[in-house]
């Protein structure tokens, strides 16, 4: 991600990061690419040990192909869209659907809602999901009866199987990026790579140092105001031990009557898009599937509540709130602790 040149550069260093070797100047960087949940996805990795880079796409990319099976609420034979058509009762489903889901409702619990895994229905009737982009927002009525359907609060899991209350559509878009990344790098700890970058869709997972002993670095993409151009400071951030992932506006959104943008991430409580006063969160968390649920979390919350209930929690966070034309960051004392001016 490009930085403006005239943007005031911050870095971010994890504290006490764990120890990394330095790769033999024989093993060389490989460097694997291609496309999965409608986005990229990508691989840099050092691996002295570790199989050819054809087994290690192999490898990857059946991860991903089982993630999608599962997780997708865009491909219609998945485990998620399966129980969405269920009706009520117990659907068998995949053991990862279970356990994502389960880390989901945690999320729900400890943020009053502001985390809800079963929003499909007003996800797709915002324009967000499978049916596609819509020609009219839904009015007061049609939101306030998908509100008054099932929620979180309703779903129970038992090994195997998820409980349907009849009717519930789960959307687990904001989770399963993460939770992929967090697998493909677990399996390249187990193919021996000792040094990696994961990056699935812009949320990424990094480990080890390179042949010049440095991280993994990986700027943030600035936020946008309202006019429209970059803004704030560049962040560039060393990925050892870290993940991150950012939740914002700039490229998909719905433009309101008075001009003023509504976000792709919709909040379950009041069943519409959050306004435009946060252009981005940026969490970083040692799993890639937490900072990528917190980031929308502390999207919904907004500016005011966001920050607050992050610090209690001792997250690491980053929150483009806009000004005027303008972005003003706000740094959690976690994240701040790590940041320093280059």
């Amino acid at each position: 991600m490009l930085l403006s040149p005239s943007a005031p550069l911050r870095l971010i260093l994890p504290a006490d990061a764990p120890a990394a070797a330095l790769p033999p100047a024989h093993a060389p960087v490989v460097r694997l690419s291609g496309a999965t949940m409608g986005t990229y996805w990508s691989v840099a990795a050092i691996a002295p040990k570790g199989p050819e880079p054809l087994a290690l796409r192999r490898g990857i990319v059946g991860i991903l192909d089982r993630v999608i099976a599962v997780l997708s609420h865009w491909e219609p034979v998945s485990d998620l869209c399966r129980y969405n058509r269920s009706s009520r009762g117990w659907v068998t489903v995949d053991p990862m659907l279970c356990a994502v889901l389960s880390a989901a409702l945690l999320l729900a619990a400890d943020s009053d809602g502001a985390c809800d895994p079963a929003i499909g229905a007003l996800v797709d009737a915002w324009g967000f999901g499978p049916p596609g982009p819509i020609t009219t927002a839904p009015d007061d009525r049609q939101i306030q009866a998908l509100l008054s359907g099932p929620r979180w609060s309703d779903i129970r899991i038992e090994p195997g199987r998820i409980w349907q209350p009849g009717g519930l559509r789960l959307d687990l878009s904001a989770i399963a990026k993460g939770y992929a990344v967090d697998r493909v790098a677990r399996f390249l700890d187990e193919q021996g790579v000792m040094s990696h970058l994961v990056d699935i869709g812009g949320e990424l997972k990094g480990w080890g140092i390179k042949h010049d002993a440095t991280p993994w670095w990986v700027d943030l993409e600035q936020a946008t105001g309202r006019d429209g151009r970059p803004h704030g400071s560049g962040n560039r951030i060393a990925l050892h031990g870290l993940s991150v992932a950012t939740s914002g506006d700039s490229r998909r959104f719905l433009t309101g009557p008075d001009g003023r943008r509504f976000s792709h991430t919709v909040d379950p409580r009041t069943g519409r898009p959050v306004p435009d006063d946060l252009a981005a969160v940026t969490v970083l968390h040692r799993d890639c599937l937490m900072a990528d649920m917190l980031a929308t979390v502390l999207t919904v919350m907004g500016p005011d509540a966001g920050p607050p209930w992050a610090n209690r929690r001792g997250l690491m966070a980053l929150f483009a709130k806009r000004q005027g034309n303008g972005i003003v960051e706000i740094l959690t004392p976690a994240l701040a602790a790590l940041a320093e001016d280059a």
